[in-house]
C-alpha cells in the first residue's frame, strides 16, 4: 500500500472510511428505531383485535337481541351443537399448531443467521487469503 493510500486510510477520507461510517450510522438508526417499530406494530394489532372482538360482540347481541324480540326460536338440537363446539376446536387448534411452526421457523432462521454472524470474520479472513494469494502469484516481481 502507498504512503498516500496510508494516510488517506488513516485520516477516514477513504471511500471505504467514508462507505464504513454511513453503513454505521445506518444500523445505529435501524437499532434505535426498531424497538418503537414493534411496538406500534403490537399495539396496531391489539387495537385490530379488540375492533374484530367488539364488532362480531355486537353483530350477536344485535341478532340476539332481533332474535328474542321477534320471537324466533333460537335452540339448536345437541347434535349441532356439539358439530359447531368441535369444528371450533379443531379451528384453534390448527391456530395454535400453525403459530407454532411459524415460531419453530423463525427461531430456526434466527439461529441461521446467528451462526452466519459468528463466522462473517472466517469468511472474510478466508476471503483476504484468497485475495492475497491472487495478487502474489499475479504482482511481477521487480529483478
Amino acid at each position: 500500500m502507498s504512503t498516500q493510500s496510508q494516510k488517506s486510510n488513516q485520516t477516514g477520507s477513504s471511500i471505504y472510511a467514508i462507505y464504513k461510517q454511513n453503513v454505521q450510522k445506518y444500523f445505529e438508526s435501524v437499532t434505535k428505531n426498531t424497538p418503537q417499530y414493534f411496538q406500534a406494530t403490537t399495539h396496531f394489532q391489539e387495537e385490530c383485535m379488540k375492533a374484530a372482538e367488539k364488532s362480531f360482540d355486537a353483530a350477536i347481541s344485535i341478532q340476539q337481541e332481533f332474535a328474542q324480540k321477534s320471537g324466533m326460536i333460537t335452540e339448536i338440537p345437541d347434535a349441532a351443537k356439539t358439530v359447531i363446539v368441535d369444528s371450533n376446536k379443531q379451528i384453534v387448534q390448527a391456530g395454535s399448531i400453525q403459530n407454532q411452526i411459524v415460531k419453530t421457523a423463525m427461531d430456526a432462521t434466527t439461529q441461521n443467521v446467528k451462526a452466519f454472524n459468528d463466522n462473517v470474520s472466517a469468511f472474510t479472513d478466508l476471503n483476504k487469503n484468497i485475495i492475497q494469494s491472487w495478487i502474489s502469484t499475479f504482482t511481477p516481481t521487480r529483478n
